[in-house]
């Protein structure tokens, strides 16, 4: 009886605390609800939105890019709220810079499960993709425009409000592109777009683009957006937006200037290799339109948060060409015998040491230097890193300067060549890219070649083994 009476009171103590503990998280959780809410409160009909989410190498490069877009879209005074629909696992300090510095609506979600990810032909950073589908969800608003966060916007273009109930850009023939489209939010809609996923809904690439490809299939068939006369009015039904408004950046490349007839051109899209986005400081000048990304985010959001790595990195770069101007190399005197050393062995093992170190000299700077950084600051960050970097191995292993350097004077050739500004299109600069790197290639491989003959008549002459030919050059000798 005893056993059963302390069973029981035991039991109702846990319960009590049990539902205690249930009370105060839900009213946390009304809590948090009740201040989302407020966060997302909109202050216009409609909205800009982009999406942000983790898991992939490159989150902060487009945490940045994000931060651009709505910078920009801020500066050319658009009559809409700023959306940025983000995964919980989203920084918050992130969460915090994109509210309180840039104006922005953060609506934090759940990650969509792709259900798709399995596929064989599946690219992994499109995993969370369907975040995108969120953007139905938006019901606050008349309508959305959602963006990915590599468009550069030339202009205002809020007369995409006005647009119907979805409408997108056909930048391929057959296939709409969903870097920017236009959609009127609605619960019902997106309930559905779940329920196709779980259904399975044909997607050939597993992403956002293949899933709204397959779900608004009818849209290549709709007539072509015009904004109506009166600002006010809003279009029904599906539409094909003008190619104006998501310019691919291939087509400029082409012919190095824009001639897109249909619509405005008010937006450029960078859809291709993601290594090649415009923030990264080495896409121009291989993509010269990477300088215009750059020109607007040095009018928005700036380089403060890079610029003390830039800053240390140019000093510690400086700091190495004066020491290898001033010190002289200091050698470990070989006290072996040559009859005891695999000559052979020694040419084989200082050609190896000889050529890593020249490509390191020409590789670890491009891996240090913060990626999102102006492309200005980036190659002469650059430049001056490997001019630093070969400064050590042509005094440590006593290379001659010009072979060392023949890559360099390579590297600012081709950056020039890719630069200059009067080519007449895209074909001619490619061609004169192309004819430059074959007529380098034969110094480069000729360079390369002399430093290793170089060490091997060194070796040969002893000069590695103590001889009065070391003492000879001014080099001194430590024991």
């Amino acid at each position: 009886m005893d056993l059963m009476r302390a069973v029981l009171w035991w039991w109702a103590l846990l319960m009590c605390i049990t539902t205690t503990a249930f009370g105060e998280t839900q009213t946390q959780w009304a809590a948090v609800r009740e201040r989302g809410l407020r966060t997302r409160r909109p202050e216009h009909r409609n909205a800009y939105a982009t999406m942000m989410y983790m898991g992939t190498p490159r989150d902060y490069e487009f945490y940045v890019a994000t931060r651009v877009l709505i910078r920009s879209l801020r500066s050319l005074h658009v009559d809409a709220d700023l959306v940025v629909i983000a995964s919980l696992d989203v920084p918050l300090r992130w969460v915090r810079s994109m509210e309180e510095e840039d104006g922005a609506k953060v609506v934090r979600v759940e990650n969509v499960e792709n259900p798709y990810k399995g596929q064989r032909n599946f690219n992994r950073r499109f995993k969370l993709t369907l975040n995108k589908l969120y953007a139905w969800a938006l019901s606050d608003y008349d309508r959305v425009v959602m963006l990915d966060a590599d468009n550069l916007f030339l202009q205002n273009t809020d007369e995409l409000f006005q647009c119907g109930q979805f409408c997108a850009v056909f930048i391929n023939p057959c296939i709409f592109h969903t870097g920017l489209f236009v959609l009127e939010p609605s619960l019902d809609v997106f309930r559905d777009m779940i329920h196709e996923l779980e259904l399975g809904r044909l997607n050939p690439d597993g992403a956002d683009q293949g899933f709204l490809v397959s779900y608004f299939s009818d849209l290549l068939n709709q007539p072509l957006f015009h904004p109506p006369s009166n600002s006010s009015d809003l279009l029904n039904g599906h539409f094909r937006l003008p190619l104006g408004y998501q310019m691919d950046a291939s087509y400029y490349y082409l012919r190095l200037r824009w001639n897109i007839p249909c619509g405005p051109n008010s937006v450029i899209t960078f859809p291709g290799a993601v290594w090649l986005k415009p923030w990264y400081w080495w896409s121009w000048p291989v993509l010269p339109l990477g300088l215009s990304w750059h020109h607007q985010r040095y009018w928005t959001l700036g380089y403060a948060a890079e610029m003390p790595l830039v800053i240390i990195q140019a000093a510690f770069y400086v700091g190495i060409i004066v020491v290898t101007r001033l010190a002289r190399p200091t050698f470990s005197k070989l006290c072996h015998r040559r009859s005891d050393r695999n000559l052979f062995a020694l040419q084989i093992s200082f050609k190896m040491v000889a050529v890593i170190s020249i490509l390191a000299a020409y590789v670890l700077p491009f891996l240090t230097i913060p990626q999102t950084v102006h492309p200005l600051m980036g190659w002469s960050l650059y430049l001056i890193g490997s001019l630093a970097l070969s400064s050590i191995a042509i005094n440590a292993l006593l290379l001659p300067v010009v072979a060392v350097l023949t890559p360099w004077l390579g590297i600012i050739g081709a950056l020039v060549m890719m630069g200059l500004p009067w080519y007449p299109d895209g074909v001619v600069r490619a061609l004169a890219v192309f004819g430059y790197a074959f007529c380098c290639a034969p110094f480069v491989w000729v360079s390369m070649v002399k430093v290793t003959s170089h060490l091997q008549v060194m070796i040969e002459k002893e000069a590695w083994l103590g001889e009065p030919s070391l003492v000879n050059s001014g080099f001194t000798k430590s024991f």
